[in-house]
């Protein structure tokens, strides 16, 4: 499979394998739904043994599989399929954190004294890193969680049973590459970096994406280019342009980077029928490495994360998507729901924005299920993660329905997905049609 620069023309499906295809001979037996579709490349949710606390981004061990999902033959013959049809894999990588049933931790808060102790961030006041991000304050009230077995505090920026790991110690370095060197060994194209910006922390600053975190991608970019020239980072990171361009550094961080203020740009592209603020953010985007790409999306695993918008704009966008604020994620800032929830099950404005998602330039990406118009899952109880609400199992019925009918929303993507960009992007965004979101369920 070899080709210089295989992710710039990448058209990338994720998905969870447990939800789309029951296991990794279930996802196999799926291989030719992809060629169909047109993807040629997988990005693979986490699949790793975890106790679930955050849908498997807690990892307990970063060398197997989860039992539901099969054993490591299953997971290479998996990749082998997926290989014979030209699709490439890119699994998710947990850098910034661990699951608390992680030997690694189980060992470190057990005593002040133990070896693995330096291999996480600790505290006797939790008062360090006070200006530091709080990812789920819906959640937790603060990112220091006490720890009974030694009466002090761990650090955890997402989930409480999600401690970080302290990236200022070169042994979690040693033992991640060790980790990464395991998975390309069975098989895998590329690494999605979730949650780059915070691996180091830092008094007095927001401890996002300061230069010690991307001395660190550069050490682990020298690593891949050392050992698997093919191989490619991807980094999960939202901030601004200027600021995301810099996960790029000199071509020598990651390959590449999801486009979260493009996602912004065209979110509000379909709430106001106006997509110039969609070219304009194109223009700001150029001007990268030549051995970097792009990867542009309208929708994944996570809560629609709206940060480099101000206010105004962000409560309006939100209201337009989630009009009665059924699925609030960060407070309400953000919203947690699937593109055709967002859409009203519109089925002409779904369309719209896969025209408007494959005719951007950078590598596109579809959440599983959008292409066939999948809700979200129905309001549960007690639900404070609403990120859940869009991690519901893969519809094969409905899939299969609309595969048999060729004018179904499915047949649509498809032909979106192989149509090569040829006519100037402006001059397609000028043929589109206003779109018009109604309450109606999609139809194919």
């Amino acid at each position: 499979m070899e080709n210089r620069y295989w992710w710039k023309e990448a058209k990338i499906y994720e998905l969870y394998v447990d939800k789309f295809a029951g296991d990794f001979s279930g996802l196999a037996a799926h291989a030719d739904y992809f060629s169909l579709l047109g993807i040629n490349c997988i990005h693979m949710l986490p699949h790793y043994p975890s106790p679930m606390v955050d849908d498997g981004y807690d990892i307990k061990d970063y060398r197997n599989v989860r039992p539901e999902l099969g054993t490591l033959d299953d997971f290479r013959e998996c990749i082998a399929a997926l290989h014979a049809r030209g699709i490439r894999v890119i699994l998710d990588f947990v850098l910034n954190h661990v699951s608390s049933e992680h030997p690694w931790f189980i060992e470190a808060r057990s005593s002040k004294m133990n070896s693995k102790r330096d291999f996480f961030l600790w505290s006797e006041t939790a008062k360090e890193y006070a200006d530091a991000i709080n990812a789920f304050p819906d959640i937790k009230s603060s990112n220091w969680i006490q720890n009974s077995q030694t009466e002090d505090f761990y650090y955890a920026t997402f989930y409480p049973e999600q401690p970080d790991l302290n990236w200022d110690n070169p042994e979690v370095m040693k033992e991640m590459l060790a980790n990464m060197d395991f998975w390309v060994g069975l098989g895998a194209d590329g690494f999605r970096l979730d949650a780059a910006p915070h691996l180091i922390k830092r008094d007095g600053t927001n401890s996002k994406g300061l230069p010690e975190t991307h001395a660190v991608l550069k050490k682990i970019r020298a690593h891949i280019d050392q050992h698997y020239p093919e191989v490619i980072l991807l980094a999960e990171a939202h901030q601004s342009v200027a600021e995301m361009k810099t996960y790029f550094g000199n071509g020598d961080e990651c390959h590449m980077a999801y486009h979260f203020c493009l996602m912004e740009q065209m979110l509000l592209a379909l709430m106001n029928n106006d997509r110039s603020r969609v070219d304009a953010m194109i223009e700001q985007s150029f001007n990268i490495p030549e051995n970097c790409q792009w990867a542009v999306f309208l929708r994944n695993h996570d809560e629609i994360s709206l940060a480099t918008l101000p206010d105004d704009e962000r409560t309006h966008l939100v209201d337009f998507l989630d009009p009665k604020h059924e699925y609030p994620f960060m407070k309400g800032k953000y919203t947690s729901v699937r593109l055709a929830s967002a859409l009203r099950g519109d089925r002409s404005a779904i369309i719209k924005a896969f025209e408007l998602l494959y005719s951007t330039p950078g590598a596109p990406v579809m959440y599983y299920g959008d292409e066939i118009g999948t809700l979200n899952l129905p309001l549960m109880p007690r639900i404070l993660d609403t990120r859940k609400y869009v991690r519901g199992p893969f519809l094969w019925q409905e899939a299969e329905r609309q595969i048999a009918d060729p004018h179904s929303l499915f047949h649509e993507a498809a032909a979106l997905i192989e149509k090569p960009k040829q006519e100037p992007y402006e001059e397609l965004i000028k043929k589109l049609p206003p779109i018009t979101v109604e309450d109606q369920l999609v139809s194919s």
